[in-house]
């Protein structure tokens, strides 16, 4: 064992312990996945994130570091919230991007782009490995499971963008916020649940505090369902599905973790053919770990 530098980083929120905590292993070099598995349990976080050189392809392809991304039980292929935090403990501990405001992050699912914008950092959103409607049954079972009307899911989708997020948009943000899913139905579904804030609706205005919508992500944990405070990868694929479907305008700000007493906040952006999901974050712990 070794000691290495480690960070815990919140991310998508600029102000400590109002976000989703990452740990981070900013050298992972000689551990085995058992190892990082390991330790990712023990943390007892929805992720932690392990930095290591760029392989010969993803070196020669202009990756600036990279990263293996573990949850309890398995290793992800790609994560939001871990690529934010991860580049943002690489850049605090003095990485350096081999282009000036953009860094290149190898992980599972290959090359992701990230950008700087001030203090934020964005992440291009990665190609959707499912996306279109949902079966009917599905929709059906979500809605039991959520506890509210088949009628009341006005649009619904397939987000899978490495994890199997299944997309469905409530009629308000107070309905999102009042939600009380039942375990028993939803134990074996990743769903995201997103509803229109104040004013915004299907039409893209904002509401007087600027977020366009509220945010919510259960999913199968240890000890049943689980609601994830904030979520980078749901975000990245409702946008894609919500701008795409013109039921989003091409940039907002969504929140998340309202009912978990957090304050997320996602700026998402449309530039082109790319959607970025950005967000703040702050290192919380900072020391070293003994690996």
């Amino acid at each position: 064992m070794h000691q290495r530098p480690f960070q815990q980083v919140d991310v998508f929120t600029a102000t400590p312990y109002r976000g989703n905590p990452l740990a981070v292993v900013l050298d992972g070099t000689g551990l085995s996945t058992e190892a990082m598995q390991e330790f990712t349990n023990w943390t007892n976080l929805s992720e932690a994130t392990f930095l290591l050189p760029p392989s010969s392809q993803g070196r020669a392809a202009g990756a600036d570091y990279r990263v293996r991304i573990f949850c309890p039980g398995r290793e992800l292929p790609f994560a939001g919230h871990p690529t934010l935090g991860s580049c943002h403990a690489w850049l605090k501990a003095g990485g350096q991007p081999q282009v000036a405001g953009k860094v290149v992050q190898e992980c599972g699912v290959g090359l992701v782009t990230l950008r700087q914008d001030g203090e934020r950092l964005a992440f291009a959103a990665p190609p959707l490995l499912k996306s279109g409607p949902l079966a009917e049954e599905d929709v059906a079972l979500i809605a039991r499971g959520l506890g509210v009307a088949r009628g009341d899911i006005l649009h619904h989708a397939w987000c899978d963008n490495g994890p199997n997020w299944r997309g469905v948009m409530l009629r308000s943000a107070e309905q999102v916020r009042s939600l009380k899913p039942d375990a028993s139905i939803l134990g074996q579904l990743d769903v995201g649940v997103v509803g229109p804030r104040g004013k915004v609706g299907v039409i893209g205005s904002t509401d007087a505090d600027g977020i366009a919508f509220e945010v919510r992500a259960f999913f199968p944990g240890n000890n049943g369902l689980a609601e994830d405070p904030v979520t980078g990868s749901l975000n990245a694929a409702l946008a894609q599905w919500l701008i795409g479907a013109g039921l989003a305008p091409a940039q907002y700000v969504a929140a998340q973790g309202t009912c978990l007493g957090r304050a997320g906040r996602v700026y998402v952006q449309q530039d082109g053919d790319t959607i970025w999901v950005g967000g703040s974050s702050v290192t919380c712990v900072a020391g070293e770990v003994l690996l």
